[in-house]
C-alpha cells in the first residue's frame, strides 16, 4: 500500500547513519599566480584596482567552490594578503568565512649554500625557492569550519626521511652538495599539509594539499627534477601508511604538481604511481579546450593540477575554469560520499 511505502520510507530517513549525506560538495584548486617579486607587493595589489587581481577573484567567485585549494599566494606573518583576497571574494557574492595557511618554506633562509655555489643567502638557498619568505604560498579557503588543530604539517619533514628518496648526488657519487648539508635538507618546497574540514553532516573531509618546484632550472644533478619526484611520492608514502598512520577516508588529495604524466620535464614514473595508487579517483577534468590546466609560452598545453578524491568517494561533475589572471586553470570536482 502507498502509506505503508511512505512509511517505510520515513523510517529509513530517520534512523540513516549521521555520517550518510546525499550532499554534494564542490572542491577545486588553483594556481592563482598571486606572487610578487617582494614582501608586502601583493597587498598592495589587492588593495587596489590591479587588472590580474580583479580577474583571479572573479574566477574563484565564477567557481563558487565549497573548498578551494590555492598555490601561488604570498605569505605574511598576519596573513593579511589571504584576509583581504577573501574580502575581496565576497565583494563578488561568495564567502568563505574559514581559511587555513601555515608559513612555507618557500624563501625560508636555510643559512646554508644549498645548491653548493659558495654563495649563500640567494633565493636557491632557501629551505624553498623564493626571494623572501612567504614567497608563492599556499592557502585553503573553505564556506564549512576547518578543524585546524587536527591538521598534519609536514612542510619541515627532512628530505631524508622520505622512505626510497631520490635525493641528488655529486659526480663522485656523494650527496649533493655535501652530506652534512643534504642532512638539514627539507623536502617540501612550499607545504604539504592534510586538514580536515568538517562538512554540513559533522564529518570530517581532509584536504591533501602541495605545490611541489618545477622539475627544471637546476643542472646535471638533478636537484629539482628529483625533488618534484619526491614532493608527490610523499604523498603515496602517506596513503600507504609508511609515514605515520594510512590516512582516513573520505579525503582528496589537490594542489600543483609541476608534472605532467605524459609532456615535460620531470619524473613520468612519480606522478603515475600517483595516479595508479589503489586509495584515489582519478579524475581528468576538461572543458571545450582539453583536459590540460596550464598553459605556458615554452612549453605549451600540459596537465599539472590534480584534484584526486579518496577511492570510495562518487564523483558527480568536473571541470576547469580558465582564467584572464592566471595561466592555470582553476579545476573543479563535485563530489559525494
Amino acid at each position: 500500500m502507498i502509506w505503508r511505502a511512505a512509511f517505510t520510507w520515513l523510517l529509513v530517513t530517520l534512523f540513516l547513519p549521521l555520517g550518510v549525506t546525499a550532499e554534494t560538495i564542490r572542491v577545486a584548486t588553483f594556481n592563482a599566480e598571486l606572487s610578487r617579486k617582494g614582501p608586502g607587493l601583493l597587498l598592495k595589489d589587492l588593495r587596489r584596482d590591479d587588472e590580474q587581481v580583479s580577474a583571479v577573484i572573479a574566477t574563484i567567485a565564477a567557481a563558487d567552490a565549497d573548498i578551494l585549494a590555492l598555490q601561488g599566494l604570498d605569505w605574511d606573518h598576519e596573513n593579511t594578503a589571504l584576509r583581504t583576497l577573501q574580502s575581496g571574494i565576497a565583494t563578488r557574492g561568495v564567502e568563505y568565512p574559514y581559511f587555513f595557511t601555515l608559513k612555507p618554506n618557500a624563501g625560508v633562509a636555510s643559512g646554508l649554500d644549498l645548491d653548493g655555489d659558495g654563495r649563500i643567502g640567494e633565493p636557491e638557498d632557501a629551505w624553498g625557492w623564493g626571494r623572501f619568505t612567504g614567497q608563492g604560498g599556499i592557502a585553503l579557503l573553505s564556506k564549512f569550519p576547518i578543524a585546524a588543530a587536527q591538521a598534519q604539517d609536514f612542510t619541515q619533514m627532512r628530505w631524508q626521511d622520505l622512505p626510497d628518496h631520490r635525493m641528488p648526488l655529486t659526480k663522485e657519487g656523494q650527496l649533493y652538495p655535501d652530506a652534512v648539508t643534504a642532512a638539514q635538507l627539507r623536502l617540501s618546497s612550499s607545504n604539504h599539509w592534510a586538514v580536515p574540514v568538517i562538512l554540513p553532516d559533522g564529518e570530517p573531509l581532509r584536504i591533501l594539499s602541495f605545490h611541489a618546484t618545477p622539475p627544471v632550472f637546476d643542472g646535471p644533478e638533478d636537484r629539482n627534477g628529483r625533488r618534484n619526484a619526491d614532493e608527490i611520492l610523499l604523498w603515496v608514502h602517506v596513503l600507504n601508511g609508511l609515514l605515520g598512520d594510512r590516512m582516513p577516508e573520505p579525503f582528496v588529495l589537490m594542489g600543483d604538481a609541476n608534472n605532467d604524466p605524459d609532456r615535460g620535464e620531470g619524473h613520468k614514473d612519480a606522478i603515475h604511481r600517483l595516479l595508479n595508487d589503489p586509495h584515489l579517483r582519478v579524475v581528468e577534468p576538461s572543458d571545450s579546450q582539453g583536459a590540460h590546466t596550464v598553459n605556458w609560452e615554452r612549453t605549451g598545453p600540459m596537465r599539472v593540477d590534480y584534484v584526486l578524491p579518496s577511492k570510495g568517494m562518487d564523483v558527480i561533475d568536473s571541470g576547469i575554469l580558465r582564467s584572464k589572471g592566471s595561466r592555470h586553470g582553476l579545476v573543479w570536482v563535485d563530489i559525494r560520499r
